[in-house]
């Protein structure tokens, strides 16, 4: 193909109008992207397994003659269908099932079936397996290669893609461009790329199926690299961009932090500083700053953002501090008219909640600037808010946040090529290999120090059979003065069913605590009512407070000294650690007790472990990372996560040095090679990085 036009998908036989609309929805517009769009797993047909050799779980070819074949009227009715050959039988079972279906399938019949075999009633079924009648057992059929499952969506079928799949690779298999002509030592490339496609599309018999199925074939290895290496390139022509835009510099405060620091009445961690030094160089600069700190929770970033916010107001800007919920929001309010009081500031709070008068007094005074700083939720950037000098945007806990909503904020300051800084913040520590992909485009402070005095949280895990013991310890800690939360987790994620598991938890341990005063907050509780809540909770007027996870960031009381986490084996381990972060935040010796419903799994055993071995956040976000992946580490892909086709940041870890060298090498050698290979693999825009 090399420079030619590339070739339409609608010049594939059976892709009309219909179709290539649906296949343009999903980024596919040309016979080259089609190659691209590659198989989730894989199917072995390549050969019949005899029926008494399956085990439940394992999905198999297999084919026999029909015993008998009939509806049942159990609790739902089904066509069950005894299928046997030399080696043992196996029932085939269908819910939903034709007339013409139920008369075809005769006693004495030839069938052939693929599907995973079951555990059932009578041994071993298929549930609604692929099958076809045979006119003998010598007419079965096996497939040459591997059948692949292609990602089910837009409501193509899975024979369909495969006819794509395999036109495409006729069509233009070979002619696909190499636009990596050197791949380091590290990265075993003995495949060109339309060989390695080939393979993927059709894996010949023979291939390795358990290393397709783990993503681990040299075929995917060599994709997986370069599909790295087009995010990460992507990543820094974001920063390109960026750097080719305006802004106003704000220089180091003279006079308002150095009076805040002085009346703080604590000393900064030395990490604490390094982070403040690096924050004000980078929007002392005159081009927009984008800068991530990344701290441990209770490592004390919102000190290191109010050094930038009041460098902005003593260089005359306005700044804005976002929190993705009115709980994180209001207790940064909370902080920030606290200390911005000392300097004779007062910052302006705007939430969805409030009065349409209230809301159009704070807009007046933004628009203004009489307003110059400025705390809330997203309603920061809704249209009927305009600011007059908007110089610092920070943004918490970013990952909670769309795309879409941070860079409305950001927009917010921008005037053709002029731009706000940034300053992003996460209590969700990141593994230095998904920051190498995921945020090239910025730079990043790590607050890695935790402020002295801090006991460490001692975890224990105990079984929901032990809930009495548990409700004696906290009986203790509150004789002695102390708080304690009791979370009750999104159950099958559901909100409401998680208010109900909380409001039920809640009613038991007011009649089980008869001393205590147990109250309640979940996400449905009406804002009034929750900070009232939350503030008799701070102020000891609450024993114990009863919540979903909406508490796992911005709750901040240092006299809570125990954690109760329900169903704990249903979480990840982050976000575990983000709740066991709520305690230990004074200098009481606190204990965060994991609960769960045994039996355990392998997955969550390991999770449960993991955390009671430590308490480095960083440690245990590589561990999540292992276990769950980057999608569940750091949110949806609405939130911000690469969604790859081949690549796996936690399998393919060890790439990425190599994907930075790289990277560099062919932007000085070969940069005419960079926009092609960036289309390639992510089409026209990255959807999960700010410009």
């Amino acid at each position: 193909m090399g420079d030619t036009e590339p070739l339409a998908i609608t010049a594939l036989k059976g892709v009309g109008p219909q179709l290539g609309a649906k296949l343009g929805r999903l980024g596919i517009n040309t016979v080259v992207d089609l190659l691209f769009h590659l198989p989730l797993r894989y199917q072995d047909r390549t050969t019949l397994a005899p029926i008494g050799s399956l085990r439940p779980g394992s999905e198999a070819l297999i084919h026999g003659r029909i015993e008998i074949s009939g509806a049942r009227f159990g609790r739902r009715r089904s066509l069950v269908t005894v299928i046997s050959d030399d080696t043992g039988r196996l029932t085939m079972r269908q819910f939903h099932f034709s007339g013409a279906q139920q008369r075809g399938l005769r006693r004495g019949g030839c069938i052939q079936c693929y599907g995973e075999a079951r555990a059932g009633p009578s041994g071993l079924e298929m549930v609604h397996p692929e099958y076809r009648l045979l006119d003998s057992l010598d007419h079965s059929i096996t497939e040459a290669t591997l059948t692949p499952v292609y990602p089910g969506t837009e409501g193509i079928s899975q024979p369909k893609w495969r006819d794509l799949a395999g036109q495409a690779l006729a069509r233009c298999g070979q002619d696909i461009p190499e636009l990596v002509s050197e791949f380091p030592e590290t990265v075993s490339v003995h495949l060109s790329l339309g060989e390695a496609l080939a393979l993927l599309h059709h894996p010949p018999p023979g291939s390795d199926l358990v290393a397709l199925r783990a993503g681990t074939h040299p075929a995917q290895h060599r994709l997986a690299f370069e599909e790295l290496l087009a995010h990460h390139l992507a990543l820094r022509g974001r920063r390109t961009q960026r750097d080719a835009l305006s802004a106003t510099p704000i220089p180091p405060s003279a006079r308002l932090w150095p009076t805040l620091r002085g009346q703080l009445g604590f000393d900064l961690t030395g990490a604490q500083q390094r982070a403040i030094g690096e924050i004000l160089a980078d929007i002392a600069k005159a081009h927009p700053a984008l800068r991530l700190v990344q701290g441990d929770v209770g490592s004390g970033k919102t000190i290191v953002a109010a050094a930038a916010v009041v460098a902005a107001v003593e260089a005359g800007q306005q700044a804005v501090v976002m929190a993705p919920t009115e709980l994180l929001a209001e207790q940064h309010l909370a902080v920030f008219r606290s200390w911005l009081s000392r300097l004779s500031l007062e910052p302006v709070w705007l939430s969805g909640r409030l009065s349409k008068r209230e809301r159009r007094q704070v807009c007046t005074s933004l628009a203004n600037g009489q307003a110059r700083v400025a705390i809330g939720t997203h309603a920061l950037f809704q249209d009927d808010v305009s600011y007059d000098q908007l110089g610092l945007v920070v943004v918490d806990e970013q990952h909670r946040f769309g795309v879409a909503q941070r860079l409305a904020l950001r927009d917010k300051g921008r005037i053709d090529d002029h731009a706000p800084h940034q300053l992003i913040m996460s209590a969700t520590p990141i593994p230095r290999s998904l920051t190498m992909v995921m945020y090239a485009d910025m730079d990043i402070s790590v607050i890695d120090e935790m402020p002295p005095g801090r006991q460490p949280v001692e975890t224990v895990a105990l079984s929901n059979s032990r809930r009495l013991e548990v409700q004696d310890r906290i009986r203790e800690a509150c004789a002695r003065g102390h708080r304690a939360y009791w979370v009750c987790p999104l159950v099958e994620d559901s909100e409401v069913l998680a208010v109900q598991a909380a409001t039920s938890r809640a009613e038991t341990l007011r009649a089980e605590l008869p001393g205590l005063v147990i109250a309640l907050l979940h996400g449905r509780t009406p804002s009034a009512e929750k900070e009232a809540t939350m503030n008799d909770f701070r102020c000891g007027r609450t024993d114990v407070l009863v919540a979903t996870t909406v508490i796992e960031v911005g709750v901040d009381v240092p006299e809570a000294s125990v954690m109760v986490i329900e169903n704990a084996e249903r979480l990840g381990l982050s976000q575990l650690h983000q709740l066991r972060g709520r305690v230990g935040r004074g200098d009481r010796q606190s204990t965060c007790v994991l609960m769960y419903q045994p039996p355990l799994g392998v997955l969550a055993r390991e999770r449960l472990a993991a955390l009671r071995q430590t308490t480095d956040g960083f440690a245990i976000a590589q561990k999540d990372l292992e276990l769950r992946g980057p999608g569940e580490l750091l949110g949806t892909r609405q939130s911000g996560v690469p969604q790859f086709r081949v690549a796996d940041l936690a399998r393919d870890r060890a790439l990425l040095p190599a994907v930075q060298t790289t990277a560099t090498r062919l932007l000085r050698d070969n940069p005419g090679q960079v926009p092609g290979l960036i289309a390639r693999w992510l089409g026209h825009g990255l959807d999960f990085s700010d410009a």
